[in-house]
């Protein structure tokens, strides 16, 4: 997917992902050495953009699994199409000395099968980019399954037999540690820690995201989404909402952000009644824009 270190980091870059040096050299590693990459920790970190950025830095197709409590294998890796087998077993009616064998053998074929995201991930001709998103959200169950795929690069589907990969995908598991990882996934994987960013480059992702803006807009709000996470709230701004902060500060043409914008600017920075009430505590908000100028003094991009 990547011949070069520099490789990566230049197409991810301009892709608009904002990576760490480590970020980048674990990528490239992953990528050359066949390891899933294993991305674990708070919600709204960029896991999941990483793993865009990453297909499209590689200019292939993304296949992502959502995983969810109560997923099945029928979901992530695929199930016959029973109503064409139907069809199919109808149409040989009126045929004669057809053997029940053949028949069977006919419409338990790959072309009978409905494939989920595991199964497309090994039929391309060129390796894809296999997200596997939020992991820690299914059982240890569903978890051993996965390791036939990321050890073998195959998928053993009852009655249609062995399925191996054609093209071994660049796999990306992401985890909001909900449920500890099983040891067996993280002993395959390659794993990066994933915490909210500096706020000098937080500053560069909204320089990336709105480049039409000025370093001192870009500054102030990174500011702003450090005071916010400071402050211990019920719900902590993720980057891509400081992101849609930013977006909406330019719509309504704000460069700076003042106490008297409370009001306005709180359907955007309170996700929750408790927070809401916090900020509108006398001089909460208040506080917040002042510790938020504090901490845009000492970026330095």
């Amino acid at each position: 997917m990547f011949s070069s270190l520099d490789e990566v980091g230049q197409k991810i870059r301009a892709t608009g992902y904002i990576a760490d040096p480590v970020t980048l050299s674990t990528v490239y590693l992953a990528a050359r050495l066949h390891r899933p990459l294993l991305l674990e920790g708070i919600a709204g970190g960029g896991k999941t953009q990483l793993a865009y950025a990453i297909a499209q830095a590689a200019n292939t197709c993304l296949e992502r699994l959502q995983c969810y409590e109560g997923i099945d294998e029928a979901k992530a890796i695929g199930h016959y199409d029973e109503s064409l087998q139907r069809l199919y077993v109808e149409s040989q009616k009126n045929t004669t000395n057809v053997p029940w064998e053949e028949l069977a053998a006919k419409i338990n074929a790959r072309s009978f099968f409905s494939p989920g995201p595991l199964l497309r991930s090994l039929e391309y001709p060129e390796p894809c980019v296999l997200l596997i998103d939020e992991l820690d959200k299914v059982d240890a169950a569903f978890e051993a399954m996965l390791l036939e795929l990321l050890s073998d690069w195959q998928i053993s589907i009852s009655k249609l037999g062995t399925v191996h990969a054609q093209s071994r995908p660049f796999v990306v598991l992401t985890s909001n540690e909900e449920r500890r990882i099983g040891d067996p996934l993280r002993r395959r994987s390659f794993y990066l820690r994933v915490e909210h960013p500096s706020s000098e480059r937080e500053a560069q992702i909204l320089a990336a995201r709105t480049p039409e803006a000025n370093s001192q807009f870009h500054i102030a709000v990174a500011g702003l989404a450090k005071a916010l996470r400071g402050w211990n709230m019920e719900k902590s701004p993720s980057i891509s909402e400081m992101l849609d902060l930013a977006d909406a500060l330019k719509l309504l043409g704000v460069n700076e952000i003042a106490p008297e914008m409370r009001d306005m600017l709180l359907p955007l920075i309170a996700k929750t009644n408790s927070d809401r009430r916090r900020l509108l505590l006398r001089d909460g908000f208040a506080s917040l824009v002042h510790d938020s100028k504090q901490y845009a003094s000492e970026v330095a991009i």
